[in-house]
């Protein structure tokens, strides 16, 4: 493991630590690019009263606004635990080329941030799940998607 690597870990482990103290949850996360620290992130789920204010999440709106992009290749991003199953799919989705993580999601869910939940929910049956979900309307939906599907212009992602 490299100096560098070790280095932006620490951040993002501090960031956590630090984060406690401003009203907030003991996450964080750094990402990094071509060596450089690009944008930082801590948990500000209850402080923002958003539950999708995750360190990663954060981390990623940050970067993707300062490189005014929505693909983050050739970026790293380091996590102080583990990312729940939303900021994987955020890092999926951003294109990220590596994750380092520190704890655990173990380790977080014996101090009850447990996200095992979800991922036994998403194995269920729809008609399984703890949410009532029900599907209606997809006629009229799938428009949007057909016009989706002939836009010459779009921007993929």
């Amino acid at each position: 493991m490299s100096k560098n690597h070790i280095d932006f870990m620490r951040m993002a482990i501090e960031l956590s630590v630090n984060n406690i103290d401003n009203n907030g949850g003991p996450f964080g996360a750094v990402i990094v690019k071509d060596g450089e620290i690009i944008a930082k992130g801590v948990n500000r789920v209850t402080s923002n009263n958003d539950p999708t204010a995750h360190a990663e999440v954060m981390a990623i709106r940050e970067a993707t606004s300062k490189l005014g992009t929505i693909d983050l290749k050739g970026c790293v991003i380091y996590s102080s635990c583990e990312p729940c199953p939303m900021c994987l799919g955020a890092i999926y989705w951003a294109h990220l080329d590596k994750l380092y993580y520190a704890n655990t999601k173990v380790d977080a869910k014996e101090i009850d941030f447990d996200d095992s939940f979800i991922y036994e929910e998403l194995d269920l049956p729809i008609e399984k799940r703890k949410i009532p979900t029900t599907q209606i309307l997809r006629d009229e939906s799938i428009l949007a998607f057909n016009k989706w599907r002939d836009k010459t212009d779009k921007i993929k992602y």
